[in-house]
């Protein structure tokens, strides 16, 4: 093969590989917009989940203050205070609520629940609660 005929499939192997990147460079400008449209696709996922984490910690929130409620309720109940007096206490902590008590031998026992609200909107049906006892008699 001679230099001419080398030089000359060079340069064919060149145009060719021109003219693909070229097609290349002209479809990826025809997929503009498909970005913005995956993003739009998965920003409702990405805003449920992160709800439902944001829920889900709030949740967990709401639990630590019952255990807290029951136990206070529980300590005023010990001590002979009426369970008005601890119900009083736990609407302080908790606000909507359920409050019952109980007595068990020489235990006294509360038991709080509460519905689960993310912000102004509640999880109808889901509810949390705790339950704590202590001695009777303040002893």
């Amino acid at each position: 093969m001679t230099a001419s005929a080398l030089a000359a499939r060079f340069a064919r192997g060149v145009a060719d590989e021109t003219r693909r990147v070229g097609d290349e460079i002209r479809g990826v400008a025809d997929e503009k917009g498909t970005v913005t449209a995956e993003f739009a696709a998965a920003l409702p996922a990405a805003i449920l989940v992160l709800m439902l984490a944001l829920g889900a910690i709030q949740a967990a929130g709401l639990q630590l203050r019952l255990v807290d409620a029951a136990s206070i309720a529980a300590r005023s109940l010990g001590r002979g205070e009426s369970g008005g007096v601890a119900d009083g206490r736990v609407a302080a902590l908790i606000g909507p609520h359920e409050y019952a008590s109980s007595s068990e031998g020489d235990f006294v026992c509360a038991s709080v629940s509460a519905p689960i609200a993310f912000g102004a909107l509640g999880s109808p049906g889901l509810t949390v609660s705790a339950r704590a006892c202590a001695l009777a008699g303040g002893k």
